[in-house]
């Protein structure tokens, strides 16, 4: 287990256990968020436990995965961290652009 923390904090950049437990605790806490959050959203669209798959995953990307990268940014910036999870945003927004530029 150690040597998987160590790896991460390397991968991550960080030194500190205290900052890789308070990134681990965002993480959580931005996922439990977006599971409390999913329901209401989907209810105010009209999605029921019915509807099928398909249209609940095309509705779940460009709604509700927008809304855990906030989540991140906002538990991360109450939690100390905003610094680690904007760098993470902007990758993740440059890795998007490059992959829709794309011919």
């Amino acid at each position: 287990m150690k040597n998987t923390i160590d790896r991460l904090k390397a991968k991550w950049g960080i030194t500190s256990n205290l900052d890789f437990f308070l990134i681990l605790i965002v993480f959580s806490i931005a996922g439990m968020n977006i599971s409390f959050c999913r329901k209401p959203i989907f209810s105010l669209i009209g999605i029921k436990a019915t509807t099928p798959l398909w249209i609940k995953t095309l509705v779940y990307i460009p709604l509700i995965v927008p809304l855990y990268q906030i989540s991140l940014l906002i538990f991360g910036a109450l939690l100390g961290q905003f610094a680690f999870f904007w760098e993470k945003e902007k990758k993740l927004g440059r890795f998007l652009l490059r992959a829709f530029r794309r011919p």
